[in-house]
Formats: C-alpha cells, sequence, structure tokens
C-alpha cells in the first residue's frame, strides 16, 4: 500500500470507530461540524464567523448555516463589534453553554469506554502515536515556543540512536557502521557517567523526541567535547539546534571548561551553520572513509574563556 492509501485506510478505521459516520454524536442531536463550532464558541470565547471559520477551516456557506441553526434554538446570540461596526461576535448564551456542557459529558464519556478495554501501556502507544501524528501533519503550525528542552530519561538513548541512525541513512546514505559508533559513544557515556562534568539535553514537542545533544568530557579536564547535535525533520527551521547548543554552551561554561570541541562532516551543512554562529572555529579537516562514504571530517572548537556573543 501507498502511503495515501494507508492514511485513507487509517482515516476509514478511525471514523468507524468513533462514530463520526453516525448523522449525531453519541448522545446528543450535534453533527460533528456543528459540534465543532459549539466548542469553539465555548473555549474561544466571542468571535466572529471569519474567525470560526479559519480555526477550522470550514466553507463560510456552511458555517452560515449552523449560525443560524443555532441562533434558532437561542443557542448563540451576537452584538456589533466594537472595534469594527460591520463584524457581528458570536457568542454562547445560557442554553448554548449547557447544551455544550451536555455535549461535552457525552463525547468525554464515549471516549472513555473506548480506552477502557485498554491497560496503562496500550493507553501510551496511543498517546504517542497520536503526538506523532500531529507532529508530523501539524509541520506548518509549529513555533518555537511549542519546544521545550529537558534532561534524560529512560530510553531516550535508545530513542536518539534510533533516529540518528535512520535519519542519516536516508539524508546521506550513511550505512549501519554508524548506529555502531553511536552505541558505542552511549556505552562509554553511560559506563563512566560523571556529572559534575558531562550533560545531555532532549528537545521536546508535544512529548516527542525532535532533537537533543551531548556534553561529554575529555582525556584533558580543561576540554569538553559537544556531541550527536540532531534535529528532527519536522522541528528544522524552528531554532532547535541553536537552542540546544546553547545550553550545552552555557553548562559547560557553569562546569568551569575553557573549551569546548566537537568533530563532524562538511555534509552536515545545517549543523555547521549553528556551529558558525554560536562562534565556533574551523581547526583542522581531513578526509576519511566511514559509513560506507567518502568524508571530510571536520574539527571545531570554542574557547569559553571569551565572553559569550550577544548575537
Amino acid at each position: 500500500m501507498t502511503i495515501v492509501d494507508e492514511v485513507r485506510s487509517f482515516n476509514r478505521f478511525y471514523t468507524r470507530e468513533i462514530g463520526l459516520l453516525d448523522e449525531h454524536l453519541s448522545k446528543s442531536d450535534f453533527s460533528l461540524a456543528e459540534a465543532r463550532v459549539l466548542y469553539e464558541l465555548a473555549h474561544g470565547g466571542e468571535q466572529t464567523a471569519a474567525d470560526i471559520a479559519r480555526t477550522l477551516t470550514m466553507d463560510k456557506a456552511h458555517l452560515s448555516r449552523i449560525v443560524a441553526r443555532f441562533r434558532a434554538r437561542g443557542l448563540v446570540q451576537s452584538r456589533v463589534s466594537p472595534e469594527h461596526g460591520k463584524r457581528r461576535q458570536l457568542a454562547l448564551t445560557d442554553a448554548g453553554r449547557e447544551a455544550f456542557d451536555a455535549l461535552e459529558q457525552g463525547t468525554r464519556s464515549q471516549m472513555e469506554a473506548i480506552l477502557m478495554p485498554l491497560d496503562g501501556e496500550a493507553h501510551e502507544r496511543l498517546v504517542s502515536a497520536m503526538h506523532d501524528v500531529r507532529a508530523a501533519l501539524d509541520k506548518d503550525r509549529a513555533r518555537p515556543a511549542d519546544i521545550r528542552l529537558r534532561g534524560l530519561r529512560p530510553g531516550d538513548l535508545g530513542w536518539i540512536t534510533h533516529r540518528q541512525a535512520v535519519l542519516y541513512n536516508r539524508e546521506y546514505g550513511w550505512d549501519w557502521t554508524y548506529e555502531g559508533l553511536v552505541l558505542q559513544i552511549f556505552g562509554d557515556f553511560v559506563a563512566h557517567f560523571d556529572p559534575a562534568r558531562e550533560d545531555g539535553w532532549v528537545a521536546e514537542r508535544a512529548g516527542i523526541i525532535v532533537g537533543s545533544v551531548f556534553l561529554m568530557k575529555s582525556a584533558d579536564p580543561a576540554v569538553a567535547k559537544l556531541r550527536l547535535l540532531y534535529v528532527e525533520p519536522s522541528a528544522r527551521g524552528l531554532g532547535v539546534g541553536g537552542r540546544l547548543v546553547a545550553g550545552c554552551i552555557e553548562r559547560a561554561r557553569a562546569l568551569g571548561y575553557e573549551k569546548l570541541t566537537l568533530w563532524t562532516n562538511d555534509v552536515l551543512v545545517s549543523a555547521r551553520r549553528i556551529y558558525q554562529a554560536a562562534g565556533f572555529e574551523l581547526v583542522d579537516e581531513a578526509l576519511h572513509h566511514s559509513f560506507g562514504k567518502d568524508l571530510m571530517g571536520q574539527t571545531w572548537t570554542l574557547d569559553l574563556r571569551r565572553p559569550a556573543s550577544a548575537g
């Protein structure tokens, strides 16, 4: 099956499973479209029909018919906008609020009944999968504020190893030996971890890992290494890499390191731009054959004794 076939198959399954094909939602006399309009008015407060249409990407004529039915039932009221005399602000009446509360209780009860047979592990898998879908399809609406950085948790290292190996194979054709290198780096990191000299960060969006970076010690107590920076394609362009690198630099300074060094390859153009913007300087490069490719390896360093860049 193609990806289009898979998505359509899932849509047919999901809409059938939660009853979206029924004329009305569970325990109500509202259609799905009517329920969405009620929800926006209940949670978004007073707004124009145009505002609701944009939020729901709903046809304006369809929305007008829904609003007309709501007015006839006494569920919504309108007033002239104080900012613009030709715009009318819509809001729920007391009856509309009561109707929404009853609808909300009915749909929650329906979903609880669907989820009740599932155990805790199945709940976690379901939530994780839904986050994945949203992160993949909601890319254009992503904002830097949606990203948060956190410390390491159990399972992170395995996931990061998997994602880096998959992404670098897809984007650069690197073979499975790169995965072996990452496993070796993480194995040493865990076996000899020193919280006074090392750290790691994960970037998350909607609970899903979208990037990471690590601060690791070296044989020289004055020199730290920045290692294994990566950002998921779905989060690129949001400043995630810059935030991860900045956090690593700040932590290295706080731990008293004098120099931060990293090794990368020149094909990782986006990463190199982040390093340059952070003040790293290229100090060495050499050809090598690794991961099934002929590559140009590069060593970059940052003098942490210099004042932090204002930019």
